[in-house]
């Protein structure tokens, strides 16, 4: 039992360092992080994953923001247009 809860800390401790090296490939200090940003793993890495190296912590907060509040707009930018019929 001791063996599987070891592969567990490991595996996490895995996560947590390669969740690290994302932040400092995208140029992001976690000692100047602001607080209160809540999301899973997964979320943040696909969202550092996404950005250039060096791209900094506004480009990562940009991408939370997005990712947080979606928008209904395509990838293209167009706002979807609704044409109403009115008496």
């Amino acid at each position: 039992m001791a063996y599987v809860a070891n592969l567990a800390l490991m595996t996490d401790e895995r996560r947590f360092e390669e969740l690290l090296a994302e932040f400092e490939r995208v140029g992001v200090d976690l000692n100047s992080f602001p607080a209160g940003i809540t999301m899973q793993r997964e979320v943040a890495l696909r969202i550092l994953r996404s950005l250039p190296d060096d791209a900094g912590p506004g480009a990562f907060l940009a991408r939370v923001r997005e990712a947080q509040h979606p928008r209904d707009t395509p990838p293209d930018g167009s706002e979807p247009q609704t044409f109403e019929a009115h008496e």
